[in-house]
């Protein structure tokens, strides 16, 4: 099978041909038809997450269809369903976390495109307790996005709670599809973006952004809660000064550069600060449920297979208004 292969951490995606695994019992082998290119994969290729599975075939936002059952008997699936591999690949089960509903912060955690081969590549095999099925009515490049930028943006959305005024620092792939989310249930969105950004404010007020404008402003009127999808530390205090008292900000990143040091009057008066981890089965559940009723619509822009190297040098650079998606032929 094709695939694109890193082999160490700061070089290129490599072209390789493979042989196409085979699925163990409670497993699926996916014939994968499109994989959404998430910033994360960006974070284990340049050597910031530091404990791949290598040689390593990324992806983690992988739609595909059913090709083989490892266990037909009690499988969830059938041949030729369509299916979707997120981020969180597979679980102990048995520890406090995942005992107590909080699967995503599983010690013993394994996940897609990082310690399991992922969906760069025609076929991937994935543990079929962790796979979702994909709503109807989505065809497979637009539905990759929803597997992380959607699913783990949601988790991060959920911790706003009641929020009515919420700033997004970033407007990349989670952004763009949270602010329909948000929108729907009737809350106001204030996009901050990269300093002469103008195309992505654009973007995000054609989404139905009430403001939108550079990182380092203020906005016009204190927020209730912040999202930081940028993987900026400088961007937690600015967050920060822009909440209201008693406001929230969450860092959905999986990576974040230095925090730096911050006054402690920009986090007093009741302000929270945290952090966001992986996913959980439920929160896939929830929104995939969600995402039809909006009906949430991802911008897409699609690449080869064989282009994932430029698809994620687009994304690095910002050359991306939604998701960078790879179409496997």
């Amino acid at each position: 099978m094709r695939a694109m292969l890193l082999e160490a951490p700061n070089s290129p995606l490599k072209p390789k041909d493979l042989p196409i695994p085979s699925p163990n019992p409670g497993q699926l082998l996916v014939r994968v038809r499109a994989c959404g290119v998430c910033r994360t994969d960006l974070h284990i290729v340049d050597g910031e997450l530091t404990h791949p599975k290598l040689p390593l075939v990324l992806g983690h936002q992988i739609v595909g269809t059913v090709a083989e059952i490892g266990s037909r008997d009690r499988s969830r699936f059938q041949l030729g369903d369509r299916v979707g591999v997120p981020w969180l690949g597979s679980t102990c089960q048995h520890c406090y976390y995942c005992l107590k509903g909080k699967e995503n912060l599983c010690d013993g955690a394994l996940f897609t495109g990082y310690q399991i081969n992922g969906g760069y590549a025609e076929y991937t095999v994935a543990d079929e307790r962790f796979c979702f099925p994909i709503p109807e009515g989505y065809p497979d490049l637009q539905a990759a996005p929803l597997l992380c930028a959607g699913l783990i943006g949601y988790r991060s959305y959920k911790m706003t709670e009641y929020a009515q005024k919420i700033g997004f620092y970033g407007f990349g792939a989670a952004a763009h599809i949270l602010i329909q989310v948000a929108c729907y249930q009737g809350r106001q969105v204030y996009a901050f973006t990269r300093a002469g950004d103008d195309r992505g404010q654009e973007f995000a007020r054609h989404l139905g952004a009430v403001w939108a404008g550079s990182s380092q402003d203020l906005p016009p009127e204190p927020l209730d809660a912040a999202i930081i999808f940028a993987p900026v530390g400088g961007l937690v205090p600015t967050a920060l000064r822009a909440v209201a008292k008693g406001g929230t900000v969450v860092c959905a990143g999986i990576h974040m550069s230095q925090i730096p040091a911050f006054p402690y009057e920009v986090l007093w008066e009741e302000r929270v600060l945290r952090s966001v981890a992986n996913l959980t089965r439920r929160d896939g559940i929830e929104f995939l449920n969600l995402a039809p009723q909006i009906p949430i619509k991802t911008e897409v822009e699609v690449f080869p297979l064989e282009a994932a190297n430029e698809a994620l040098a687009a994304l690095r650079e910002g050359r991306i208004n939604g998701s960078a998606v790879l179409a496997i032929e």
